[in-house]
This record gives structure tokens, C-alpha cells and sequence, in this order.
């Protein structure tokens, strides 16, 4: 006789939080996913989280690492969870610096463990892969925790953009202009009005389908961090949960420029590989049609390089980082400067 399983929703989550998210002060300890491997039978995937709960402001889940080879986020993250005081909280921060964890100890964008990428895993599967499994749990412990999200990106390894703050257009106004202006308090030298190309699974949509006032970053790239993307993630950091009304303190204003992304015309790809000679920096003004780029093939000398144009005018806001690119890979964002 066949036997009919449940459907996920029914499956309890194999994730166990070692923390009380309702007990009052501060709390450090880990989300354990049970792993079976083979250096440990019994063995367990150990993501870090600090809860702070104090007064009766907003829940803001704080999450970095969300693809393992972006440094920003995390650096922020962990800084605060070593940091914050009790006294300076005004409701409740869950801070979990590496939500996939195994891709960010590897320092690969996709987990090792099954080649999971969190950011198109949503809304997850208890009874699934890994990454999958911690996406469930996010799904249905965490974000209905949580009133406001913050969800640090950057390029990676593969990656280089101007560093802003973003919110997504949305159909609920009022949840877009909550999100706004929390990524004007954040203060990043530039904030966008963000489109994605690949949105199916994102933690974004996730988070936004729930009603969640929802923030992210793309604060450099290049699989690092450098001093001044690490200042903007702490400064704003801070600046977005004082906005929100979860910690205490005043929101050091800094100015910022906006960009609109309002059309797929803003991404250019590659149709060839080779080494690839960037014709415009960061935030250099870009004409439609104008060559951003050009590919050299690399398989023999004396092959004249292909140009990889624009689609669009504005400026550009993101390149392929580093210098070998494939055939479909991304090669180019080009924004639209608007007034904020």
C-alpha cells in the first residue's frame, strides 16, 4: 500500500534555536540543524544568533551571509552581537550574522554541503536539502518574528557595485514608502529603487509576501571588504534600527544620491568569454548604446576584442568582478540617477 507523506507545512523543522527569542537581555548561542556527515555520524550544522530583547519597540531580524562570500554584513553583525547593550535596545534584534552558515565558512556563495543557494531556496522544504531546511526555518520561525528585516549583500566574488541601500517597488504603498525610508535613515552614499532579474525563492519576496517592511545592501564586492564598506554597514546599520524604532539614539543623517533600476535594459550580459577590459568605472556616466566593455578571446592572440554595449543611458552601478568572464555571465549595471 502506498503511503502518502505530509506536506512540508506539516513537517515539523529540524532546527532548534539553543536561544529563548522571548527571554529578556541579551543571548548568545546557535540555530543547530542536525547533519550526518562523514567526520561526524551524529554531527550538526551550528549558526550563530544573539537575541536582545528589551521594551516593547519592533522585532528587526538582522541577517548577513546570506551568500557566503560577502563580507559586509557579517562584519556588522558580528560587531553589534559583541557590542549592543541591553539599555540601548527599544524592542527586540534577532542578529544572525551567517544565515548560510556552511557557504560562509567555505567562503563560496552557494553552500558546500549541496551547492544550495539560500537567496532562490524560499520558502524552503523541512524535509529538503540543507540550505533548504534552514530557508524553512527562516520562513516559518523567523520572519513571522520579526517587523522590519535587514539583509546585508555585496558583490562577492564575482561582483563590484557602487555601495547602496535598496528597497523594492512594491504593490502595498504604504510597505514600500516604510521600506524607503528606512534606507534613506541608513544613509549609504547611494539608495536604490531595486529590480531583480532572478527573484523566484528570494529571501526578499519572502519576507515582502508577509508584509515585512524589508531593507538590503550592495556595499562593494570582490569576495572582501574594505574599511570604508565596513563603515557604512555599521554606520548604517545602527542608523535603520534607531529609525525603526528598535534601538535608542539619534540617526547620524549622511547624505546620499538615489538610483531607479526600472527595466531589465539596466543589466548587460556577456555573449562571449575572454578577458573582459572595462571601458567606464564605478559611477561613470554611460550613453545607451555606448561600449561599457570589451572581450578579448583568450584561446588565441590576434582575434580583435567584442564590445559588450549598454542598453540603456545612466551610470554605472556594477561590473563583473574579476577579470575572466563566460558567456551569460552579468557584465554590467547601469542605473538611472533620480531625485530621492
Amino acid at each position: 500500500m502506498l503511503q502518502m507523506q505530509p506536506p512540508p507545512s506539516l513537517v515539523p523543522s529540524p532546527v532548534t534555536a539553543t536561544v529563548d527569542f522571548a527571554a529578556p537581555g541579551v543571548q548568545h548561542g546557535f540555530l543547530r540543524l542536525p547533519y550526518s556527515r562523514d567526520d561526524a555520524a551524529w554531527g550538526s550544522v551550528m549558526i550563530p544568533v544573539t537575541v536582545v530583547n528589551h521594551g516593547e519597540g519592533p522585532t528587526a531580524l538582522l541577517t548577513g551571509a546570506n551568500h557566503g562570500d560577502e563580507y559586509e554584513g557579517p562584519i556588522a553583525l558580528f560587531d553589534l552581537a559583541a557590542t549592543v547593550r541591553p539599555e540601548e535596545v527599544t524592542g527586540r534584534l534577532i542578529i544572525i550574522p551567517a544565515m548560510n552558515y556552511p557557504a560562509f565558512a567555505a567562503g563560496t556563495r552557494t553552500s558546500p554541503i549541496d551547492r544550495g543557494n539560500l537567496n532562490r531556496s524560499f520558502p524552503g522544504r523541512p524535509d529538503g536539502t540543507v540550505t533548504q531546511k534552514i530557508a524553512d526555518y527562516f520562513q516559518r520561525v523567523l520572519l513571522p518574528m520579526a517587523d522590519v528585516v535587514l539583509d546585508f549583500h555585496s558583490g562577492g566574488k564575482t561582483l563590484d557595485f557602487l555601495p547602496y541601500c535598496a528597497a523594492h517597488v512594491l504593490p502595498d504603498k504604504r510597505q514600500e514608502a516604510a521600506a524607503f525610508d528606512l534606507v534613506r535613515a541608513f544613509g549609504a552614499p547611494w539608495s536604490c529603487r531595486m529590480l531583480e532579474i532572478d527573484a523566484v525563492g528570494m529571501y526578499d519576496t519572502a519576507a515582502e509576501d508577509m508584509g515585512k517592511i524589508f531593507v538590503t545592501t550592495e556595499l562593494g564586492g570582490g569576495g572582501t571588504a574594505s574599511a570604508r564598506t565596513a563603515g557604512i554597514a555599521r554606520r548604517g546599520l545602527r542608523n535603520l534600527l534607531i529609525a525603526a524604532g528598535a534601538m535608542r539614539g539619534e540617526v547620524t543623517a549622511q547624505p546620499t544620491r538615489w538610483l531607479d533600476m526600472p527595466d531589465a535594459d539596466c543589466f548587460a550580459f556577456a555573449e562571449d568569454g575572454g578577458l573582459i577590459e572595462f571601458l567606464i568605472d564605478l559611477g561613470g556616466p554611460v550613453s545607451a548604446d555606448q561600449p561599457v566593455a570589451r572581450i578579448f578571446p583568450i584561446g588565441r592572440t590576434g582575434l580583435a576584442p567584442i564590445a559588450v554595449h549598454a542598453r540603456r543611458a545612466g551610470l554605472l552601478m556594477a561590473r563583473h568582478f574579476p577579470g575572466i568572464v563566460k558567456p551569460g555571465d552579468c557584465v554590467a549595471v547601469i542605473g538611472e540617477e533620480v531625485e530621492g
